[in-house]
């Protein structure tokens, strides 16, 4: 990222998807605005997501978790304001100056209370604490028969409401989920390049040379772990209000699993790669079962991950920095 032959390919997706909309728009392809808010949400999760394992080196089995705090943070305050009830004595709300900043506060909270107790422990059992923790909230999420259980629930309300600002509109919305985007990728580039990136970079190499010279690991690792979850959780937000739909699935982990090939497949401790892999592996879900029963593999359509698998092992043998590295090759 600090290479300034970095700033026009980003200047050049940014501007690509500025116009994306009206691009599709004007080629009769209008429903897959959809797909391209989708994919900024996700983008959202896998960098967050890459903060913990491609630059601090914890690899998380849990990370959905919090998708579900802030998409269900929102759907319940949407249920509530349809229903005309309370949640311990408080109103619904579908107000996003609400429901927004709560479902962040909420997945803070989680990530706090996961990671304080997930950090003390290292390597393999790191990542089976985390799955632990994660299977925990989804089991909660499915014992929730108020708000629809294993079946989930939908938000007959619509999406949350913004002052001057239509969020039922798709390209508004789009642009809202962008806007969202953007912040996050900078605020999380600015984490990187600071004092407080080269200590988690440090963690990575050798956390007990770190703790040697006065630096508490564990702290440092708590805050980027609370940072992650954040992240994390406006993805969640964002996605329960696209969707206007919120289920047990998002909190699963095969959607941790999900983040994670999609991390490792644009390239850890990049930032970027996150971003390009989502954009390869959204594309892949949602065109390669077409593709498949084009060459009459019908079959295979259906179980298009049997086909993504072999090209994903060919990445991590062939391609180990990901689409970032054979986009921007290591010189020297």
């Amino acid at each position: 990222m600090r290479d300034t032959h970095h700033l026009p390919f980003l200047l050049g997706c940014l501007a690509a998807l500025l116009l994306l909309p009206f691009v599709l728009q004007a080629t009769g392809s209008s429903y897959l605005i959809s797909t391209a808010t989708r994919l900024v949400v996700f983008a959202i999760a896998a960098v967050s997501l890459d903060l913990l394992i491609g630059y601090t080196g914890l690899v998380s089995f849990g990370h959905a978790a919090f998708l579900g705090v802030g998409a269900y943070t929102v759907g319940i305050l949407s249920f509530h304001a349809y229903e005309d009830t309370t949640l311990i004595g408080l109103p619904g709300t579908l107000s996003g100056l609400v429901a927004i900043p709560l479902a962040l506060a909420l997945s803070a909270l989680a990530a706090l209370i996961v990671g304080a107790l997930s950090l003390r422990t290292r390597g393999v059992y790191f990542i089976m604490i985390t799955l632990s923790f994660g299977q925990m909230l989804f089991f909660l999420f499915v014992s929730l028969e108020q708000y629809g259980g294993d079946d989930g629930m939908m938000m007959f309300e619509g999406r949350n409401r913004l002052p001057l600002l239509d969020l039922n509109d798709r390209i508004s919305f789009y642009y809202f989920c962008l806007a969202w985007f953007v912040l996050f990728f900078w605020f999380c580039t600015w984490l990187v390049r600071s004092k407080f990136g080269r200590t988690l970079a440090a963690i990575k190499q050798n956390q007990d040379r770190l703790s040697s010279i006065g630096i508490n690991a564990y702290w440092a690792k708590l805050q980027v772990f609370v940072i992650a979850g954040v992240g994390a959780g406006l993805a969640g937000a964002l996605s329960a209000n696209h969707t206007e739909f919120v289920s047990p699935a998002l909190t699963h982990w095969t959607r941790s699993g999900d983040l994670m090939i999609v991390v490792i497949l644009g390239g850890m401790g990049t930032l970027v790669g996150p971003v390009l892999g989502t954009f390869l592996f959204l594309l892949l879900e949602e065109f390669l079962p077409l593709i498949l029963r084009g060459l009459g593999l019908g079959l295979l359509s259906e179980h298009w991950r049997f086909v993504f698998g072999p090209i994903l092992i060919l990445v991590v043998l062939y391609a180990k920095t990901g689409l970032y590295g054979l986009i921007f090759p290591r010189r020297g």
